[in-house]
């Protein structure tokens, strides 16, 4: 879209833009906010927006929206081992399991399968980012979950292989859906109480809750697409 705006004018302007945006699948309107620097970032309405470029080995990836709940990356990362980026809108939270009353949190996307590999993930964090629950909505190509397998469980409007392990860091509680979806609600709270009843964390205070794509390949451009996402309660 930046060429675009440089080499395009009036009528011609709008033809390109038009069918660039069909050919990627990005929504057509012009954005709101856009950035191709790794750490850029943009708030609006409570939430932040990260392009969160943060891996090694990684290409380009330009993050664009609308709003906090509808905005888009376009990713082109070789085909390569390892996590380049998890692009994300973050909404902050800031109490103890104990008190968080009914949270939960509502997402659309629409994904490329084929060609890459990646998650469309929650995260979601302890304020002191001792402990990480990763909720896997959808995946595909080479990717899983770190630690092992602990159980299966339905919980938080889903049914998901459950994992534990450190990445060093932190715990990191990863939760893959059994099955792939691309829309659906999650209530954060309960999957947060099952946590503290299995005696893997107390009562924590929960900070960021997170959406957005982790992605380790996307040769040749892909585009990810964040239709709506909201956090309530």
């Amino acid at each position: 879209m930046r060429l675009i705006r440089l080499v395009a004018t009036g009528v011609t302007a709008l033809l390109l833009a038009a069918t660039t945006a069909v050919a990627t699948g990005a929504p057509a309107q012009a954005a709101v906010w856009s950035s191709s620097d790794r750490w850029g970032t943009w708030s609006s309405g409570g939430y932040t927006l990260y392009n969160n470029i943060w891996g090694e080995g990684y290409g380009t990836q330009t993050i664009s929206a609308n709003s906090p709940g509808n905005w888009w990356v376009r990713a082109d990362h070789p085909n390569t081992g390892g996590i380049k980026s998890y692009p994300n809108a973050t909404r902050h939270i800031g109490r103890k399991v104990s008190e968080l009353g009914p949270v939960t949190s509502s997402f659309d996307v629409t994904v490329p399968t084929s060609g890459v590999a990646f998650t469309t993930a929650y995260d979601i964090w302890s304020a002191d980012h001792a402990h990480e629950i990763m909720l896997w909505m959808n995946k595909y190509g080479p990717v899983g979950p770190l630690g092992s397998f602990e159980t299966r469980a339905t919980v938080g409007g889903h049914t998901w292989d459950v994992h534990r392990g450190s990445n060093g860091h932190n715990m990191v509680y990863s939760f893959v859906r059994t099955s792939n979806t691309t829309a659906g609600t999650v209530d954060v709270t309960a999957v947060a109480q099952w946590i503290r009843a299995q005696g893997w964390f107390g009562d924590v205070t929960i900070g960021d809750v997170q959406l957005g794509y982790e992605i380790t390949s996307a040769a040749g451009g892909h585009d990810f697409v964040t239709n709506s996402f909201s956090v309530t309660g």
